[in-house]
């Protein structure tokens, strides 16, 4: 076996591995001889359970749905256990309910050659209020709310909102206490420029879900159109907590400093609403350029006005700007300055997946020479120093994980939290391993849908020495990350080299599935660390269904005093996939870093003359979306 089979076996092992189910069905699928046996029916068994696995007393409600969410059938657990007879060979939801306790769900695949299946399904206890109001929410869209709200949406979509109305009406109906109903009411009212009935809407679903993003979103915009930015200021906290990642809540800041008079503050958001929203943010260029000349950085705001209006060559009124700025005979005081890009219309549940890499290249300053073998010698000399540094870390690492609708409507948030474990070592010159460990409180490492995510500490080794010769690299120039100026550059597997670092396999048993990667890096200027890191599949990876996977890894410093090392790791990463039409968007946050040598705790900080990062941005124990 060659050093580079060997390789890609041990890199590949730790992935994204997905649910046993389909493994056992494409088992059975091929071991069939003749046509009958596909349509007997099977029964099924759930055990609902607490965390520390004893039966769920009480009423509990087990629901079985199809794949595209129609109620197939329900029943009650006595003492923790349902059964269903006679079910058809399909592939089912089993959603779970019960009084005090967070909604539990599974899957099951009864395709496979068994009479019987059987299934445990773990139950968290509420944990306060705020779950407890979103848990309500969830656990009241039944199947039929959801069709109608899909429905309501899709009228929205088409500029029919009477029968939008009609919809909401008859989803409302059958789900009476859904954040979901009343934030996509609050959309048709705000399209029929109802604005109060649009806010007692948004209210209404922040009352069933403290914790729903887009409603905090719209309260937010609607407080700031109305020039109340005071008001909308706990708002925007809130959905900062929430989603730490949203560019539109860090946009809405801005807005909202700004309208305070604090500069500095607009400009650090209007920044991030950039860095994180890139195309969807655009129209956050003229206005974070406008508030950067007013407070003297003209060179800065000619610049990255420059780069808006060469994307945007129809905006004539940031040309004129632009324009005005650059003429020296135009006094200062009479030029035009920025402008508040808050919407006039409210959206509708946007893109769950992110914007493609290669879409759009994101803005950089004009004029930087950017010498890219410099850049990565010593990036790579930062990851090997890393692998040498580090046998072995521990962490905390929450996961937050939803499901999205065919509407563009995330599910409830499902929480998870375990003691998180990387070893890295080199086998031997040239061939490093990477792995992973996870357990929580109860000994489990369940993750949410079947789909556990792994694999994200290996893909900075996109930059290694021993991997960077795999890739197509090219530079795209200077931008600023965070407030920092960064080099972006931008990375391909290239087609004659072995794929080595990323993979899927089905199943604990099943074949990987080697996954190209492109992707994009933000690399510090002055520390040569990697900051940032975004990836896509070259292309879809048929065999397995997969359709799209997107991934964003944020990097931070991480001191560890008796070492006295510094070493950079992940703070955060936002994962997005598309697998058999099943859409699921999941943060990993990190936190509470050791060395493995070392029993102290380590908190995420920043090493000398850098800027400490923000705590809501560090963890994710302030309440998530991931």
């Amino acid at each position: 076996m060659s050093d580079s089979r060997m390789l890609k076996l041990v890199l590949l092992s730790g992935v994204l591995l997905l649910p046993y189910s389909l493994l056992s069905q494409s088992m059975s699928m091929s071991g069939i001889a003749g046509g009958s046996a596909a349509f007997i029916d099977r029964n099924l068994e759930v055990n609902v359970k607490t965390q520390d696995g004893k039966p769920v007393d009480g009423q509990v409600m087990v629901q079985l749905l199809t794949v595209t969410g129609k109620l197939y059938a329900q029943t009650t657990a006595r003492n923790g256990q349902a059964r269903f007879d006679s079910i058809s060979r399909d592939e089912f939801r089993i959603l779970v309910t019960a009084p005090g306790y967070q909604r539990g769900e599974s899957r099951v695949d009864l395709s496979v050659n068994t009479k019987l299946a059987s299934v445990d399904v773990m139950l968290a206890l509420m944990g306060d209020a705020e779950d407890a109001a979103a848990a309500r929410s969830a656990a009241t869209m039944n199947p039929k709310a959801q069709k109608e709200l899909n429905k309501a949406v899709e009228a929205l979509r088409a500029k029919k909102p009477t029968d939008a109305r009609s919809h909401l009406e008859a989803a409302q109906k059958a789900s009476p206490e859904s954040a979901d109903v009343e934030y996509v009411f609050g959309i048709y009212a705000a399209r029929t420029n109802d604005s109060g009935h649009a806010m007692a809407h948004w209210n209404k679903a922040l009352s069933y879900d403290p914790r729903h993003l887009s409603a905090l979103l719209e309260v937010s915009q609607q407080l700031i159109s109305e020039k109340k930015p005071a008001e909308a200021s706990p708002y925007l906290q809130r959905a900062l907590q929430v989603d730490p990642s949203s560019w539109r809540a860090h946009a809405f800041s801005a807005e909202a400093a700004y309208m305070v008079g604090n500069r500095d503050e607009a400009i650090k958001q209007a920044q991030r609403a950039i860095e994180l929203g890139h195309d969807r943010a655009a129209t956050m260029q003229p206005f974070l350029a406008g508030v950067l000349f007013e407070s003297g950085d003209t060179a800065r705001a000619i610049s990255i006005m420059q780069a808006y209006v060469k994307a945007n060559p129809s905006d004539a009124a940031s040309a004129k700007q632009l324009e005005e700025w650059m003429n020296p005979a135009v006094p200062v005081g009479i030029r035009t300055v920025a402008k508040m890009p808050v919407s006039a219309e409210v959206p509708l549940p946007p893109n769950w997946m992110p914007a493609d890499i290669d879409e759009q290249i994101p803005p950089v300053e004009s004029g930087a020479v950017c010498a890219l073998d410099e850049i990565l010698q010593k990036s790579g000399e930062r990851l090997a120093t890393l692998v040498h540094d580090v046998d072995r870390f521990t962490a905390t690492e929450s996961i937050v994980d939803e499901t999205i609708n065919r509407s563009g409507m995330p599910s409830a948030a499902e929480k998870q939290k375990f003691a998180y474990t990387v070893a890295i070592q080199e086998m031997r010159p040239g061939l490093l391993s990477v792995d992973e460990y996870r357990s929580n409180e109860f000994g489990h490492t369940e993750f949410p849908d079947g789909v556990i995510t792994t694999g994200l500490p290996a893909l900075v080794l996109v930059f290694h020495p021993f991997y960077a010769g795999n890739y197509e690299m090219s530079c795209e120039g200077l931008t600023r990350w965070n407030g920092a100026l960064a080099w972006q550059v931008h990375f391909r597997q290239r087609p004659d080299k072995p794929i080595q670092l990323r993979g899927f396999r089905v199943g604990a048993l099943g074949a990987v599935h080697p996954a190209a990667l492109r992707g994009r890096a933000w690399i510090a200027a002055d520390t040569n660390q990697i900051v940032r890191l975004e990836t896509d599949l070259v292309a879809p990876i048929p065999e397995i269904r997969l359709n799209a996977e997107h991934i964003a890894v944020e990097y931070v410093a991480v001191n560890f005093r008796k070492e006295n090392v510094d070493l950079w790791l992940p703070r955060s990463a936002e994962v997005h996939f598309d697998w058999r039409g099943q859409r699921v968007h999941r943060r990993h946050s990190f936190d509470n870093y050791l060395l493995f040598s070392i029993d102290e705790n380590e908190r995420i900080g920043a090493p000398k003359g850098e800027k400490q990062p923000a705590a809501s941005d560090s963890s994710s124990d302030t309440p998530p979306p991931s």
